[in-house]
């Protein structure tokens, strides 16, 4: 009898996802068909005409990858650097924050309690507050610090600064309550054993916290991917070292009249997060819930 009433109660749950999903990929269906669809065809009908008097394609396509439309560079040009800038903007706060998350779960000193609320407190503050600071860091220097004084390639540095450093607080706050939440049994074993930090580190501390990695090297990713703001004001915006979304923003145009293009580009650009995605899939739920329960 229960069984019977726990299947008529997940019929309508299951009804309720399903149309929630329908109503969520709707938008994206429609984006995909148009991104295939001839210009005039955009500009002077709805994408749902395409099911009864289909007409497609490639050619929005081929002007986003060979470089048509207003601002220079083509988009591939754009993806190659926003891969350089993404790849070692998760890195950097990855591995940074994995020893930081150790010491503060796993070394006793003075201070550690209030290290990690400060930590977590940090996350408070958003990025955009410190954008201006950053330019007068990066042109003019500050107390000690020499000005970076960066030209060309070399201004990808800025870019991974800046999402290295705003990145840090959550990385060490998640990491932090997964390595906290760790069976001491595991570690202190280890220990008498004679384990230095360094071999718990890599052979027991590391294994275990493999999804709350995953789970912030994703969304660390998906961030950085998408990211205008700071790519366009740190790196200078220029064809040599602006990102994708900066490319994305030149699509549609001065006045806008060009944005059957932005559908081909932005299937394009989404390409590599859907790939990182589903390839880290399996961890990623995991690293979300990482250290929710204890620590």
């Amino acid at each position: 009898m229960n069984g019977v009433r726990e299947r008529l109660a997940s019929r309508p749950l299951t009804a309720v996802a399903v149309v929630i999903a329908l109503l969520w990929t709707t938008p994206t269906l429609g984006l995909l068909l148009s991104s295939f669809r001839p210009e005039d065809d955009i500009k002077t009908t709805g994408w749902w005409t395409v099911l009864g008097a289909p007409r497609f394609t490639l050619d929005n396509y081929g002007e986003v990858l060979s470089g048509g439309g207003n601002g220079p560079g083509r988009l591939a040009d754009h993806l190659v650097n926003s891969v350089v800038i993404t790849v070692p903007s998760v890195l950097f706060p990855l591995v940074l924050a994995f020893f930081a998350a150790y010491a503060l779960a796993w070394i006793d000193f003075r201070g550690r309690d209030a290290l990690v609320v400060g930590v977590f407190a940090l996350q408070a503050v958003p990025l955009q507050m410190a954008l201006v600071p950053l330019l007068g860091l990066f042109s003019r220097g500050w107390l000690f610090l020499p000005a970076w004084d960066l030209t060309g390639p070399a201004r990808f540095a800025q870019v991974w600064f800046a999402h290295t450093a705003f990145a840090l607080p959550f990385a060490v706050f998640l990491l932090h309550n997964h390595l906290a939440g760790l069976p001491r049994d595991v570690i202190e074993a280890a220990r008498v054993d004679g384990a230095s930090h360094g071999t718990l580190l890599v052979r027991i501390v590391l294994p275990l916290a493999r999804p709350a990695l995953v789970g912030f090297a994703v969304i660390q990713f998906v961030w950085v991917w998408n990211d205008l703001l700071v790519a366009l004001t740190l790196s200078g915006g220029t064809a040599e070292t602006a990102p994708m979304t900066v490319r994305l923003a030149n699509l549609a145009g001065t006045y806008g009249n060009d944005w059957q293009r932005l559908t081909a580009g932005a299937f394009v650009a989404a390409v590599v997060p859907l790939l990182v995605f589903f390839l880290l899939r399996r961890h990623f739920a995991g690293g979300l819930l990482a250290g929710s329960v204890k620590g």
